[in-house]
């Protein structure tokens, strides 16, 4: 009776442990049975359960056998007088216990082992679909596919192995010990033969894996930080690779030497193998490198590294996509007139005076209606409005559950299910009062142009709760209409049918609430959303992909509105290549996904097919991705080149750019992204999002754009830009700029509106009128050969928080303008040249009156020679001055 008491016991306790296992492993195959992804839950979890059953199992009976092996009694004689010998308990007492407890702690070491076998299923996957790159590494000579798709397991496998086989010789070791048949006295250590046998086997075989993770570790080199460059430097080739091999070779040896000594007397073997690894590991690894690169690398740097730093250039560029930038020299002439914009007016018309924050916040005062909904953040495309081809941003209005007016259960899972439509308008147009105009605004939906929308209910977005159920006799919130509700009944097919009691106990259980068992409103009709929430959506269906923070909606398909994610696939595992934090060393933009906003179904996009890396995922799972000519044709005009990698791809560019060892070595063309100060922070300025012809195009484009500067230098040194229009999606641009010529970067450009005296004075007068004066980022847009800069102006109450676009700030050359609008602003710069002809060379602040202060241009010139002498320009400083005492002559002659 006291058995059965006790295996009901650990039968409840076993339940109540994996109860909720299994509820999460029910609830999640009926998710994926919702978005017809069920045969990448299979996978994924066979996967899992395979190699959690094999690992967790070979580590249950390696431990359970081994130690059941050495918890025999020894029989024979002692080897020391008794008085001797450290005295353990008597077999006899502990024998009884040990074969009690042995089984049962195997087991529940296995089971602890299972799941951390399991986390590396993706390690599996890839090693067992692995795609070859073409490209082999030069140290080696081994293609790149087999460092990211083979040497990650490999890896994992010795780890494993050298844990577990570690844990089982101790383990074993002191069941000897136990049993007498290891013991240890005043004249040393006895073995029994058993016992010698036994031990010195398992330890020649952890010398084994130990001469296989040498060969590991030689492969790690490739990803050495030693050197002058990221990746295996001299001393590492010459000093750290013939160590590894010998040390390699010397761990077979001191194997071999450790099968020799079970059958020699003593240790005398084991111990000279194994301690002339452990003399050659610390000090070749250690001091012998030290020595060559101090006296043989540090003398003449680069001559020694040169080679591998050409290896560290060509491999990064090659990870980050950088090779395939199409390099381009930009004049940056000051030679734009008015002629030059009417040629590129679709650019003009396209610049962006509406800056994310404070049009977020203009549109939270304007748009929101409800306190419940809210705009998380605004987006930036185009489209073809009236056959014009615009820019725009618009925003989702989103239900917000944390601002419900009260926060009951039946408000949160029941009532208020979903956000309501977007806002949406142009970049370049405002208001009298200087607030956005809108093309879609208001609830229900009001449109003023082509675009409609047919279907403005978001059910799935960025800010949605755990879960919602919709088909329920309590009524469901559509939108608000005055002091009256609207309501509504979910007709999409998203969610999963809650159509039993047993559904309901199973959903309480994983939600951990009994209202789902205990609703009167949850019917048979009723079905649960849940993955709401759109990034853990597309994650929970291909966690392998690292999906982008910044979603975009997009209104297509007559009217419906859908998120489009961009996905990467990354690696840090790639040779030769200079990481980046929290990503890797490898990133491509592999997948588009895209989650309607309605139904909830997902699809995943292949963006490009000629990634390794996708390649071996979409082998190992077939049907998830489609190739990109399978999405819809409105869809597919919307993808756009991802900021986050452009980040990325800009950062790496900055330095690796510099495609000469020397120039490389010596950091002689660095370039930075230009920082500018935004809530009091000094922060890197941001790409933004342009429509504009580049040069050389024939028609306006949709590029992402972000100028670099030189290293500690304020001055323009290049931009790169990234493509997003078909046919041209995804390649990259550089416009270099001339080194010896000043080009005024965006903090240069800033420190002169500061300095206009007009500008100002006016930005001091709105500071003492109690408004919040904001200035939104400085854009350089390129026109023609030349560089236009556009800042736009917001003015806020302090006490409210409802921005206002009031003047627009434009730049050319030595040119500085403020007017309400840019079309104003851009005909007090350009107004007087209506021919091209070479700009002039003093400064000219326009004022309301247009007179030219010749004092000003003085000291602007004097300024500007000092810049240009910073820079060690000669010439350029002899030209300055020369300009600088024709105005002085002007100066003496006077009106």
């Amino acid at each position: 009776m006291r058995g059965l008491t006790r295996a009901l016991f650990f039968i409840v306790l076993i339940l109540i442990v994996f109860l909720g296992q299994a509820v999460a492993l029910y609830t999640d195959w009926l998710w994926f049975e919702e978005v017809g992804f069920t045969q990448i839950f299979a996978k994924t979890l066979t996967f899992k359960l395979i190699l959690g059953l094999v690992f967790g199992g070979l580590f249950f009976g390696l431990i359970f056998l081994n130690v059941k092996l050495a918890a025999q009694p020894y029989r024979g004689a002692r080897f020391w007088p008794q008085e001797n010998v450290i005295e353990l308990p008597g077999p006899e007492l502990i024998d009884p216990v040990l074969r009690r407890l042995l089984l049962p702690v195997a087991i529940l070491l296995g089971v602890f082992a299972a799941p951390q076998a399991a986390s590396h299923w993706e390690s599996a996957i890839l090693f067992l679909n692995a795609v070859p790159f073409g490209i082999k590494d030069p140290l080696f000579g081994n293609d790149i596919g087999f460092y990211i798709f083979q040497v990650p397991a490999l890896s994992a496998l010795y780890t494993w192995l050298s844990v577990t086989l570690g844990i089982v010789t101790l383990a074993t070791a002191f069941g000897y010990l136990l049993y007498r048949g290891l013991q240890y006295g005043p004249a040393g250590l006895f073995l029994s033969e058993r016992a010698k046998t036994h031990l010195f086997s398992m330890i020649g075989v952890l010398l084994l894996i130990k001469a296989f993770g040498y060969q590991l570790d030689a492969f790690g080199l490739l990803y050495s930080s030693r050197g002058a460059a990221f990746g295996a430097s001299y001393a590492d080739v010459y000093a750290n690779l013939p160590i590894l091999r010998t040390l390699s070779l010397l761990a077979i040896a001191a194997a071999g030497l450790c099968f020799i000594q079970i059958f020699r007397p003593g240790f005398r073997y084991i111990v000279s193998g194994v301690g002339v690894l452990i003399v050659v590991h610390l000090g070749g690894l250690t001091l012998y490198p030290s020595l060559v690169q101090r006296f043989r690398v540090v003398p003449n740097e680069i001559a020694a590294e040169r080679p591998f730093i050409e290896r560290n250039i060509e491999f990064t560029r090659r990870a980050y996509g950088l090779d395939k930038v199409e390099s381009q020299d930009f004049p940056a002439e000051e030679q734009l007139v008015s002629s030059d914009l009417k040629r590129n007016e679709a650019t003009i018309k396209n610049i962006r005076l509406w800056e994310h924050r404070p049009l977020l916040a203009t549109y939270a005062q304007l748009q929101e209606i409800r306190t419940y909904y809210k705009f998380v953040d605004v987006d930036n495309d185009r489209y073809q409005i009236n056959g014009t081809y615009r820019q725009v941003m618009l925003s989702a209005r989103e239900l917000s559950h944390q601002h419900l007016p009260s926060r009951i259960w039946i408000n949160e899972h029941l009532t208020y299910t979903h956000g309501y439509g977007v806002v949406f308008g142009p970049v370049n147009q405002v208001t009298p009062e200087g607030l956005p105009e809108f093309f879609i605004k208001d609830i229900p939906p009001v449109s003023s142009d082509a675009i409609k929308i047919t279907r403005p209910e978001i059910y799935y977005g960025e800010l949605a709760n755990d879960y919602v159920f919709v088909k329920t006799k309590s009524q469901e919130l559509d939108y608000p209409s005055g002091d009256q509700n609207i309501y509504a009944t979910y007709s999409g097919t998203g969610g999963v049918p809650v159509s039993s009691f047993w559904r309901k106990l199973v959903f309480s259980l994983r939600y951990a609430t009994l209202r789902i068992t205990l609703s009167n409103d949850i019917v048979r009709e009723s079905r649960i959303l849940y993955h709401r929430q759109i990034q853990d959506r597309v994650k929970k269906i291909a966690p392998f992909i690292a999906f982008d923070g910044d979603a975009y909606l997009v209104i297509a398909q007559g009217g419906r509105l859908f998120w489009i994610i961009d996905g990467y696939t990354t690696s840090d595992r790639y040779p030769y290549s200079a990481p980046t934090r929290r990503l890797g060393n490898y990133i491509r933009n592999s997948v588009k996904a895209v989650v309607d906003a309605y139904h909830g179904t997902v699809n995943f996009y292949l963006s490009d097919s000629q990634d390794p890396v996708i390649r071996a995922y979409a082998g190992a799972f077939p049907g998830l991705f489609k190739p990109l000519d399978a999405m819809p044709e409105d869809l597919r005009a919307h993808i756009r080149y991802p900021q986050d990698l452009f980040l990325v791809q800009a950062h790496m560019y900055a330095t690796y750019h510099m495609r000469d060892p020397q120039v490389f070595y010596n950091k002689e063309d660095l370039l930075s992204i230009p920082r500018k100060v935004l809530d009091g922070q000094d922060r890197e300025m941001e790409p933004y999002y342009t429509i504009m012809r580049l040069p050389g195009e024939k028609k306006e484009e949709f590029v992402l754009l972000l100028p670099f500067t030189p290293n500690k230098r304020d001055n323009m040194r290049a931009w790169l830009a990234a493509r997003s229009d078909p046919p041209h999606y995804g390649k990259l641009i550089a416009l270099d700029f001339p080194k010896a010529k000043l080009v005024y970067g965006p903090k240069q450009i800033d420190a002169r509106i500061e300095q206009d005296a007009f500008i100002s004075q006016q930005l001091s007068l709105w500071g003492q009128r109690g408004s919040q004066v904001i200035r939104g980022s400085l854009l350089a847009i390129p026109i023609e050969t030349s560089l236009l800069y556009v800042q736009p102006l917001y003015l806020a109450a302090e006490k409210g928080s409802l921005p206002e676009l009031k003047r627009v700030i434009t730049a050319f050359g030595n040119h500085i303008a403020m007017e309400e609008t840019l079309e104003q602003s851009l005909q007090r710069l350009f107004g007087d040249r209506a021919t091209k002809e070479p700009a002039q060379t003093g400064v000219v602040a326009e004022t309301h009156a247009g007179e030219k202060n010749l004092a000003k241009r003085a000291l602007e010139h004097y300024m500007r020679s000092q810049e240009i002498l910073r820079q060690g320009n000669w010439a350029g400083f002899g030209e300055e001055l020369k300009k600088l005492e024709g105005i002085l002559k002007e100066l003496q002659k006077g009106p």
